[in-house]
């Protein structure tokens, strides 16, 4: 059953019970005033009988002393009876004596008491309406011996009511009925916008439109304000499945970036493998007489291809373990690892950074420029990922700084501490900087060019979330790169991490 329907029978339900108990209240009212002034007048005449029993020692006869009867203008006739239980006599008043007619009386073993009763007589095969007034009679000790009955004629009150009777009950149903037919009407208009929105939810679960919103109502009531807040719940399904669309298309690119940076060293690997096997293999048969436990001849040729092939798999077995640990740290970040952190004085750490940073493979100069804001500043971090993070961005400047130099500072402010990496290589292209902490990404003139995953980026800005810092990247094409991270000097915090795109960039 649908709701339009159940709140019409609802209403209409609720119509006709107030509809039957108005038409009970106005149909009682019309009785009693129907029948006030037929009550008082019997009540009247009743009050002007005096009925004095009498008994006949002698005899053993009852005997019945009956009074006259009043009559007045503008007035019912009023027919009197009495009946006695002794021997069933009934005495009559003349007028209703002529119409051959007997009132219908109680029994006396029902012991009738004083008040009004409805009766019907028969006149001529016909009956007619009569309301009564009986009294009952009875002697000094209290004996019953009979009942005095005044009537008068109510057929035209009964015809009346009838004909009211009629009127509420047909009336009321045509009223309900007619209510039920405008209130589903109604209830279709105003149920309307939920249909558009089954409409909508129907479509969306059919063809995953997420984009479709559903008509907003015109009003401001319960269903606009329902209808408000469906769209509003389907945008935020639309962002959600958006970024968890966007999440699994990056899961797949890492994936497949993944595969692709393993796959290089491993062929490398392969083939250096394939090249000793098979050099070994001509080596032993061209010195069939040597045994497996003796040397066999190198010539010059042979040891160097040895040495070239033993490098490169060296090479690609150190690439390879750099790029696992830095999936492993990734993965980790993606599982919601929480780093342990301690209070740190910052100037030791970066002190010791910018000592092993000499020995790194580079062709520009490495300068320490003004480390003396990190004095006496402390943070709360973890030591080794602190470290790491600073050789990233060392790392970084290093490979694309062909010539020039590169530097590291510091600088403070607004109750954050900054290191700085300055370096004067080939910069970037400011459109660049919002995908550079991107898993894998490198720009398109350095991918094949300089050696690298990717991932160095991407692993510093996890760290520098943990840490709620942030970096600030400003570039020039053709004139180099400076890194500022901020990081929060103890018991001082900062907003979740964004990235700000321009020429001078915040990524928090």
């Amino acid at each position: 059953m649908s709701i339009r329907l159940r709140l019409t029978l609802w209403y209409s339900g609720l119509l006709a019970g107030t509809l039957i108990a108005v038409g009970l209240i106005v149909y009682l009212f019309v009785n009693w005033n129907t029948y006030a002034e037929a009550k008082a007048q019997l009540k009247e005449q009743n009050s002007t009988i005096v009925i004095q029993p009498t008994v006949n020692f002698l005899e053993g006869e009852w005997d019945f002393q009956v009074g006259r009867v009043g009559r007045g203008p503008d007035k019912k006739d009023i027919y009197m009876q009495i009946v006695s239980y002794k021997d069933g006599a009934v005495r009559q008043e003349n007028l209703l004596y002529d119409l051959s007619t007997i009132i219908p009386y109680p029994e006396a073993d029902k012991k009738p008491k004083e008040g009004f009763r409805k009766v019907k007589v028969t006149i001529n095969d016909d009956k007619f309406d009569m309301l009564t007034y009986q009294r009952p009679i009875a002697l000094e000790d209290g004996k019953l011996i009979g009942i005095m009955q005044l009537a008068v004629f109510s057929y035209n009150e009964e015809k009346f009511l009838a004909g009211l009777r009629t009127i509420l009950i047909f009336s009321s149903l045509f009223v309900v009925l007619i209510a039920f037919t405008v209130g589903l009407f109604i209830a279709r208009q105003a149920l309307r916008p939920i249909e558009r929105v089954i409409r909508a939810t129907e479509q969306i679960e059919k063809g995953s439109e997420l984009n479709m919103r559903i008509p907003a109502a015109e009003s401001n009531d319960e269903i606009g304000r329902l209808v408000h807040t469906l769209n509003m719940m389907l945008s935020r399904i639309e962002l959600a499945y958006n970024e968890l669309d966007e999440s699994y298309k990056a899961q797949r690119r890492f994936v497949s970036d993944a595969s692709h940076e393993l796959r290089t060293p491993l062929t490398t690997i392969r083939g250096n493998i394939d090249l000793l096997d098979r050099m070994w293999t001509r080596i032993k048969e061209t010195n069939p007489d040597k045994g497996s436990g003796e040397w066999l001849p190198f010539d010059m040729e042979h040891w160097d291809m040895s040495r070239e092939a033993m490098s490169d798999i060296s090479a690609e077995t150190k690439r390879m373990s750099t790029l696992v640990n830095d999936l492993l740290a990734l993965a980790r970040a993606d599982a919601g690892y929480v780093m342990e952190k301690e209070h740190l004085a910052l100037l030791p750490i970066a002190e010791e950074v910018a000592r092993r940073a000499q020995l790194l493979p580079r062709t520009a100069e490495w300068r320490i420029g003004d480390l003396s804001a990190l004095e006496g500043v402390c943070v709360r971090g973890n030591h080794d990922y602190l470290q790491q993070l600073l050789f990233i961005f060392i790392e970084n400047a290093f490979k694309y700084t062909e010539r020039g130099h590169i530097e590291l500072g510091a600088l403070q402010g607004d109750g954050q501490i900054g290191i700085t990496v300055e370096d004067t290589g080939i910069g970037m292209n400011p459109d660049e900087i919002p995908h550079i902490f991107d898993r894998f990404y490198r720009a398109d003139e350095s991918r094949g060019v300089t050696v690298g995953t990717g991932l160095g980026l991407s692993i510093a800005k996890w760290i520098i979330d943990e840490h709620q810092g942030s970096v600030e990247v400003t570039t020039r094409e053709g004139q180099g790169t400076k890194f500022t991270i901020w990081l929060p000097i103890a018991f001082s915090g900062k907003a979740p991490s964004t990235i700000i795109e321009g020429t001078d960039h915040l990524i928090q």
